[in-house]
Formats: C-alpha cells, structure tokens, sequence
C-alpha cells in the first residue's frame, strides 16, 4: 500500500527514516549502486520528497506502528 512520506529522522547508525502517514518508519538511504536515492542526502533533497508516497509493506502486512525512541 503507497503512503506519503510525512517526515524524517535520524536512527541510532545515523541512517535516515522516512515517517509515513500510516504510522511506520521506513529506511531512505542512499548507497549506489545499490540503492539511489541522493535526495536523503540535503536537508532541500529530503523536504522536496515530502507527500512522495512509498510502498509500505508493513501496511500490507497489517503491521502495528512504529514507534521512535530517538526523541
């Protein structure tokens, strides 16, 4: 199920996380060749991506939310 990326935070490793409106936490990290995503870099590349939707498999999995200790 698509949801909107409606924040961000930083994790324990300093990887970001994008906070989705559903309620879940998912990775954005940006390691090429494998995964490109130079957005997450900037704090202007991960503002311009809000509203961008993810595909949220924990929403299809019916996974409760996640939940951030960080703060």
């Amino acid at each position: 199920m698509k949801q909107p990326i409606i924040g961000y935070h930083l994790d324990e490793l300093q990887d970001w996380v994008a906070e989705l409106r559903c309620g879940h936490f998912q990775h954005v990290r940006h390691q090429p060749p494998f995964i490109c995503r130079p957005w997450v870099v900037s704090q202007q590349g991960r503002s311009s991506m809000l509203g961008f939707e993810l595909e949220c498999k924990k929403c299809d999995a019916g996974a409760p939310k996640d939940t951030d200790n960080s703060h």
